[in-house]
Order: C-alpha cells, then structure tokens, then sequence
C-alpha cells in the first residue's frame, strides 16, 4: 500500500476513524466504513468529489472504492460508487493502521476534513428509540401477501419469491453512527459489517449483513454462498443451540437447496465446471441460524480474470433476495410490496481495496440494515416463501430479522 505523504504526521495521529467519520460527514462528504467477516481491523474511505456518482460493475476497470448497488439495477449498470480520494485502515479501538491519499495539498477536501475547525467531540451514546406504529395493520397485510404468493407458487407462476417489509422507528435525537457501527462489529463478528454516507439522499445506511455475494481475493479466488433458511440461535431458555443440533424442516432445506441450485446454473451457463462446493452447514448470524453452502473458483487457473463481473451480473438480485424464476418473482414483488426496497437487498462493499499481492473486491448482500434520515429509522426484513410456507411462520421469521439490529438500538 501507498502511504500518504501529503498528511503530515500529526494530523494522521489526530485522526481516528470516529474523527474522520465525523467529519466527512460534517463537511458533507460521501464516506463508507466497514468491517470484513471475522477480521478486527476497520476501513474507512471518503469521496473527494462531494458526490456520489453511478458506475457500470465493471471489477476489473473500476478504481479504489466502495460500490453501493439498489434492488433494482439490471446488469448493474446503474450502481453508486464512491472513490476511495482518501484511504484509512484502523485497529478495532479506532488508530490508524495504514491510510493513503490520492488529493494534493490544495484540495479543499484537506481544510474541510482535517482543519482544526473541525474537531468533534466524542459521543459514544445511542439515544432512545421508539417503534414507530403504522396506520394501518402491517401484520394482516403482509400475512395476506404471503397466502397471495403461496397460491401463486401452487399454481406454477413461480418456485420462490422473497416478500419484504420494513418497520419504522424515530431516535430521540440523530444517533451517532460510529458507536452504532463498534456495537454491531461487537455483536456480529462473523458478518459483514458497515455503514455508508450519502449525501446526495440525506442518508446513511448501516447493517451487519451475512450474505457474500461476491468477492474476489488477491491471489484471484472468487467466492460466493447460498444463503437460505432462518430459525432463532437460541433455544426458549435464552441459551446458544449447537449448530449440529439446528433442525431444518424441509422448507428451509429446499429453499437453500434453490439457492444453490442457482448459483450452478449461472457456472453452466457461463461454462465454468472447476467450481468447488462446500455445504450446506448451519452457521450463526446474531441472534439467527441459517443454512449456508460456499462455492469458490481459482480464476487464475482458469484464466478467467472477469468472472467476479460475470457472476454479479448473473446473480443479482439473487434468489435469495427475490425468488425464481426471477422475471416472474420480481415482478410480484413489485405488485406486492407497498414500500420500495431502495438500497435492501441490494449489494456493498470495498471494490479493488490494495492487500499484500493484489486488489481484492468483497461485495455483500444488503441484509440486516437500517435507512437512517435524520432521526427517522426504516428497518428492513424478508421472508423466502415456496410452497411450505406458513404466514404467521414467515411474519415472525421478519420480526426476527429487525430484531438483529433494533436489539442493539435499545440498549
């Protein structure tokens, strides 16, 4: 990695990633942190431009950044994309560990982001939050919208389709995002986790997702996963289950059996058979217990350096996240849902970060997040339903999933 020379030395001891998350966002700057699956350390980038642009998903001609994808986005070609101007890798209690710098001196990103205007001080508290009710019976209609899809799977319209709802809560005051960021790194050290500035839309997005989509290591590995099927990690007496102990009720066991199925497709379709397979196996997310399958291929040895743009373009949105056929389940989901899944469901995460030997590109399903204007609060959840599904089964498994992150807001 490039370290910066343009920063000089105490400047860089000042920073902390709670003071430059702060300030870019004082100053109005798109920013992104997050933090990797199973790793300690932080990354922080932020957008020089004051803006954030939309990019094409093109991994292999794309700089430094962090790319933030909607629902819809055919090929993913219409995806936000912050440059990564400014770079910081931090330790978990927030000191800088690398950082590199791609503005000159001038610039005036510098005075807005590192001037001594713009010291902040150190919150690290979460006001109190409140569910915000809706006007009408949130429970009735999506239960309604279940039995809906239901008869449509039975007639043969669809296999799958993913319904999803969100709940609405309003904080006392504007939340502080870092301290909301550490306590999820905390509570979900096996997910990925992050929070990211925008702007343009006044919001800030931040969740702790457990869905790889895609990624793309140094030494050329591609991975993705099958992810399907949710049930509480922990029994009625409020204590962890073993994983090996998980029952699966053949609902969940098919629906993740489709996931997977899926994800071959689009190896045959692409006429790739050296792909490796693991699973599925139950793994823990928070308070949930999925089942999950891992798929990775050695793009080097097949000399198909393009494969990462190939296989997001083929799998988002995932069936997952939206149901197969996907044409027709999409199609319902629009019909069905009253509110626009904006960036859920879609995917983030750092594209072409440099590591030791190369860049690497790890992009997340949007899952377990939160849309954050001001003090208002929009928590998103979805349910996978074939033909097994039971309504008031798939309300709770949603209540579940806005518990991930509401639990921590109520501390």
């Amino acid at each position: 990695m490039q370290f910066s020379t343009h920063l000089s030395s105490t400047v860089q001891t000042q920073q902390t990633s709670y003071s430059v998350w702060q300030a870019a966002v004082q100053a109005g700057y798109p920013a992104a942190i997050w933090r990797l699956p199973n790793r300690t350390d932080r990354e922080l980038i932020i957008d020089a431009s004051g803006h954030v642009s939309t990019v094409a998903m093109d991994l292999e001609e794309l700089p430094m950044g962090f790319a933030v994808s909607p629902f819809l986005n055919p090929e993913a070609e219409n995806t936000f994309f912050l440059k990564a101007d400014f770079y910081w890798r931090f330790d978990e209690n927030g000191t800088i560990l690398a950082t590199e710098n791609k503005m000159s001196d001038g610039h005036p990103a510098f005075d807005a982001l590192f001037g001594k205007d713009r010291a902040v001080p150190k919150i690290e508290t979460v006001p109190d939050v409140r569910i915000v009710e809706p006007g009408d019976n949130q429970q009735l209609w999506f239960e309604k919208s279940v039995s809906r899809a239901i008869r449509q799977i039975e007639r043969g319209t669809f296999r799958k389709v993913v319904l999803a709802r969100t709940k609405a809560i309003r904080f006392e005051e504007q939340p502080d995002i870092p301290t909301l960021f550490n306590r999820l790194c905390s509570a979900y050290p096996n997910a990925f986790v992050s929070a990211v500035y925008l702007p343009d839309l006044n919001q800030v997005w931040i969740g702790a997702t457990p869905e790889r989509l895609v990624s793309v290591d140094a030494d050329g590995i591609f991975r993705t996963v099958a992810l399907a099927g949710t049930q509480p990690a922990f029994d009625t007496e409020g204590r962890t289950k073993r994983t090996m102990d998980a029952p699966w009720t053949q609902k969940e066991i098919e629906e993740q059996a489709l996931v997977g199925r899926y994800i071959i497709g689009c190896f045959k379709k692409i006429r790739v058979r050296e792909y490796l397979e693991e699973g599925p196996k139950t793994v823990i997310a928070g308070n949930l217990m999925h089942l999950r399958s891992d798929y990775s291929v050695d793009t080097q040895a097949l000399n198909f350096p393009q494969l990462g743009t190939v296989m997001l373009r083929l799998l988002h949105p995932t069936s997952a996240v939206c149901g197969m056929p996907r044409e027709t389940a999409q199609e319902f989901i629009l019909e069905n849902e009253p509110q626009a899944r904006e960036l859920y469901s879609g995917f983030l995460g750092p594209v072409n970060i440099f590591r030791s030997g190369g860049p690497e590109t790890h992009l997340f399903v949007n899952l377990r997040c939160m849309k954050l204007e001001g003090q208002e609060g929009t928590l998103y959840a979805g349910a996978g339903l074939t033909a097994d599904s039971v309504p008031a089964k798939e309300w709770r498994e949603t209540e579940l999933k806005c518990d991930t992150l509401l639990s921590l807001l109520t501390k």
